[in-house]
């Protein structure tokens, strides 16, 4: 089930993000379109204003010479060659139709249907002349065209203030409200001339136009739009409150799933707690229990060595119940710590020196040693005296549990200041060593570092958490260095009293 809903919020955060990207593709390209459209507006533009301003200098020309006198009449908006074809075209009606010097005798003829035919095909004729004549005007626009564009100044056949007007009256006819910047150059590349704000260097979002592509020395409009990526996003952020609702809900999904996850393995660990805690507490009970039971035979009464002996196992036994019992009562620092701290000045080397003297006996049973080395010439700290002895025999005693079974313990201790204000402890051991993945959990509450197939190693996994948390409440720190295999030096950091 879990497993189902996380594959369901991840594709549909999946989906919703190829659906944003989608969309800004999509605008993205509707932007290019746009642009492209407007710029090749914009050259067209500029290409009918260039041919209506040589239209006007070739009707200025021809203006200027509409004055032809023939026969003391004037002629006005014609020239000769229109003149002469006009008076020919007269001419040949006049002669086709019978208008002649006899004209009056042709009055009361009756026209035939020859006649007819034959006026309608000189009407043609003469629209034909026409056509062509004004054909042969247009040709020759076209040709001064061709001919004289390209000796215009650049900037005269694309003027920048009709560029910029024009273009941006087409954009916002298109919905696109947005600034840009343009530059125009030449066919060889060079800049003829550029708005303020335009990059020269690296231009962002750049589209171009060839202007007067036909012509002998066409010109390039570039534009750029400094704020295109800003529009684009503006335009579909509607779809980012929906995705981060998304993330959102993921995450805490995956929060709740991870809190599920850890009571569940708490709950297994208070678990096992439980009955390492039963089984640590039922031996030594089963051990006293036993002793009581002798110490009620009579013979066992008799002999003063079986007393003494068992007067040891009782003793022994109930130093082991109790100091159990306060490893369990440790847990009550975890949630209230200040009710059992009292912090005094403590001289760090002589308790150090006592542990290490009633531990040795311990170590000894082994076969092993522990050496001292308290060189810490200022070794006064402020620490509750009783969690700062618990501290140095947590850890010792971890020496000797974690011990390698092919080699005898050796453990050393020794002080020192590596300054003027701190007190440094460090514990080695030549144990078992603990391995990386492990060294980020031994202080974990409830955390056992695994022993493979040995099972003696007891505990609560307590013991760590514990020194940690008292090293904090002393305003100090630890840190631990491992080689598996080798073994392992613990370092506490404290501040000077």
């Amino acid at each position: 089930m879990t497993s189902v809903m996380a594959i369901t919020f991840g594709a549909l955060l999946y989906f919703q993000i190829m659906y944003l990207e989608n969309m800004v593709k999509m605008r993205d390209a509707q932007f290019s379109e746009i642009v492209l459209r407007c710029l090749s507006s914009t050259g067209s533009y500029l290409e009918k204003r260039e041919t209506m301003h040589f239209l006007q200098e070739d009707i200025a020309v021809m203006e200027s010479s509409i004055m032809d006198f023939n026969n003391g009449s004037q002629t006005f908006g014609l020239s000769s060659e229109v003149i002469d074809s006009i008076n020919g075209l007269i001419s040949r009606q006049s002669k086709e139709l019978g208008f002649n010097n006899s004209f009056e005798s042709q009055i009361g003829k009756t026209i035939s249907v020859d006649n007819i035919q034959s006026r309608y095909q000189n009407m043609q004729q003469t629209l034909r002349d026409q056509y062509l004549y004004q054909k042969g005007l247009l040709n020759e626009v076209i040709l001064s065209i061709l001919r004289d564009s390209g000796n215009r100044p650049p900037k005269e056949r694309a003027d920048s203030t009709i560029i910029r007007d024009y273009l941006r009256n087409e954009l916002e006819e298109s919905g696109l409200k947005i600034p840009f910047n343009f530059s125009v150059t030449n066919n060889r590349g060079q800049l003829i001339y550029t708005t303020n704000k335009f990059e020269k260097e690296s231009p962002k979002n750049l589209y171009s136009q060839t202007l007067f592509p036909n012509t002998g020395s066409p010109l390039r409009l570039n534009v750029e739009f400094p704020q295109k990526n800003k529009y684009i996003f503006s335009s579909v952020r509607f779809i980012i409150p929906t995705l981060i609702f998304t993330v959102i809900l993921l995450i805490v999904f995956l929060i709740t799933i991870i809190m599920a996850f850890r009571q569940k393995k708490l709950s297994e660990i208070k678990t096992d707690f439980i009955h390492n805690m039963t089984h640590e507490l039922k031996t030594p009970i089963s051990t006293i229990s036993l002793a009581s039971q002798m110490l009620n035979d009579a013979s066992v009464r008799k002999s003063e060595a079986s007393l003494n002996r068992l007067a040891g196992v009782i003793s022994d036994e109930t130093k082991r119940l109790q100091f159990q019992v306060e490893k369990v009562l440790q847990m009550s620092v975890f949630d209230n710590s200040d009710a059992s701290v009292k912090l005094t000045e403590t001289d760090a080397n002589l308790v150090i020196q006592n542990v290490v003297d009633t531990f040795k006996i311990k170590v000894e049973k082994f076969g092993g040693t522990i050496t001292t080395q308290l060189n810490a010439e200022n070794s006064f700290v402020n620490v509750d005296q009783m969690h700062f002895t618990n501290i140095i025999h947590n850890l010792l005693d971890n020496a000797v549990k974690y011990r390698d079974e092919d080699r005898a313990p050796v453990l050393a201790i020794k002080t020192f200041n590596p300054n003027e204000t701190t007190l440094q402890i460090k514990v080695k051991d030549n144990g078992m060593g603990i391995k990386k993945e492990d060294l980020k959990r031994i202080f974990e509450k409830f955390y056992r570092v695994p022993t493979g197939n040995r099972h003696d190693v007891k505990g609560f996994g307590l013991g760590l958490a514990y020194v940690k948390k008292m090293v904090e409440i002393f305003k100090g720190s630890i840190s631990v260095e491992s080689d598996y295999g080798r073994g392992s030096t613990f370092i506490i950091t404290l501040p000077l009293a």
